[in-house]
């Protein structure tokens, strides 16, 4: 789905039944500056993503994206093959306790050295990704989304596409490293803060330095 920078705030007021009025005092933000945004004639930034996204209790990404239309006609009546010919190959994936900035099987191991993990794997089913590591989480800074202790699997080869939470490198001075959920747009990037707390970047493309490290495919949670 392509994204534009406008937003969705006519219409989330429609659902919440605001005026701009309403809208204005739950952000501290002035109703010409709201009714400019709503309208789509003046640019956002970042402060006003935030506090638009915290008025509507969403996330900063749910402000770009349509909802989906909702689809009733599925069939319930699914049954699974008696028999299958599928089969199952365990594999085992790195731990590493950094982001690792080009993953491949030599650099994870460096990396599991280098970070506390060394000979620690984790098992996979069917694998086909040599450079994916699992990626140990340190604090509850990303949560509720993952907590610390847990460990969440990154595979380079998985196409990212809108909406997806992946391993990032972005910053033109000094480059950083997170996890982050990524919207794609027209003229823009928005990497949206996994914790929904922190606010989110936009990016512009052609001008901003921006590389995806890989895609999050399986998170394992650690309940002890």
């Amino acid at each position: 789905m392509s994204l534009s920078t406008e937003l969705r705030v006519k219409e989330l007021l429609r659902e919440k039944g605001w005026t701009t009025r309403v809208l204005a005092e739950k952000t501290g933000m002035s109703e010409s500056y709201l009714t400019h945004i709503k309208n789509g004639t003046r640019r956002w930034n970042e402060d006003s993503l935030r506090k638009l996204a915290n008025a509507f209790e969403i996330t900063p990404t749910d402000l770009f994206m349509q909802r989906r239309k909702r689809t009733d006609n599925i069939d319930n009546n699914v049954s699974l093959p008696e028999k299958t010919d599928v089969s199952l190959k365990l594999g085992v994936v790195p731990v590493v306790g950094d982001i690792p900035s080009n993953p491949s099987p030599y650099t994870n191991q460096l990396m599991q050295i280098t970070t506390g993990f060394k000979d620690i794997f984790v098992p996979g089913l069917n694998l086909t990704d040599s450079s994916m590591f699992a990626l140990s989480i340190d604090s509850n800074s990303m949560a509720p989304m993952f907590n610390k202790n847990d460990l969440v699997l990154i595979s380079p080869e998985v196409w990212m596409r809108t909406g997806d939470i992946g391993a990032v490198e972005y910053g033109n001075d000094t480059p950083k490293k997170a996890i982050m959920r990524v919207t794609y747009a027209d003229d823009f990037i928005l990497l949206s803060p996994v914790n929904h707390k922190d606010a989110p970047v936009a990016l512009i493309r052609g001008k901003d330095y921006f590389r995806i490290i890989g895609r999050v495919v399986q998170r394992i949670q650690n309940f002890a």
